[in-house]
């Protein structure tokens, strides 16, 4: 090999290693796991904003989506209008796509993180004697998690969730617009399980707050979905 034909494989190595790497994280993100980025404070305290957290994509294809889950969902067609959606061409709908992959652009407006309450065939109501959100007639201890101070609600609802439905709220209550601010919507404030992206199952950074996203206790003693 001459010196010329090794300079010019080495110059060749750079740019196929960094296509290569940056083909294997899409995959990964696409099919398995997924950076997202916090937009709002309506999760908190257990998700800040600014929170970079790990989205597990494969999750629901071993088990469904239980209660206490905190998913992200595509809120097009149920939180969002889709006369609202933003529309986008191919070229920077592409753009978009790779630089959310990578964990560095904002996710869409129509994205969404909250924690799912009630799954398909649960009776959610609010408020109980004792001022509590209830799944299928039990109350739920959510103070552990709801963002200190806050009532459970300070909206009275008594929903039955649709088969293939979910009703999620945030767990900062009074400032989270979720399943409760979209019953008058044609969905009746319901997300379809079809656009959940996946579970969040970790804080990456900041590194201070780096922890797992786990399933409170309050939601383990829950009886079947339509009990």
């Amino acid at each position: 090999m001459s010196r010329r034909e090794g300079k010019g494989q080495s110059w060749w190595d750079i740019p196929v290693t960094i296509g290569i790497a940056i083909g294997a994280v899409l995959l990964i993100t696409t099919f398995v796991a997924k950076p997202f980025s916090i937009p709002s404070g309506s999760m908190e305290d257990t998700l800040q904003i600014g929170d970079r957290i790990l989205v597990n994509r494969l999750v629901y294809h071993t088990r469904p989506i239980e209660r206490g889950d905190v998913v992200v969902f595509d809120g097009a067609d149920s939180f969002v209008p889709m006369s609202e959606v933003p529309q986008r061409n191919p070229l920077s709908a592409g753009v978009a796509w790779v630089g959310q992959s990578l964990g560095v652009m904002a996710p869409d407006s129509t994205d969404f993180v909250k924690r799912v309450i009630g799954v398909g065939g649960d009776r959610v109501a609010c408020c109980s004697p004792s001022g509590r959100v209830t799944v299928n007639g039990v109350e739920l201890d959510e103070f552990p998690y709801l963002f200190t101070g806050d009532a459970p609600s300070m909206q009275d609802f008594d929903v039955v969730v649709p088969a293939g439905m979910l009703w999620v709220m945030g767990d900062h209550r009074s400032n989270s617009a979720d399943s409760r601010a979209h019953m008058g919507d044609p969905g009746g404030g319901f997300v379809p399980e079809s656009k959940v992206v996946g579970r969040a199952m970790n804080v990456l950074w900041p590194l201070g707050r780096i922890g797992s996203v786990d399933i409170p206790e309050t939601f383990a003693a829950l009886p079947a979905a339509g009990r």
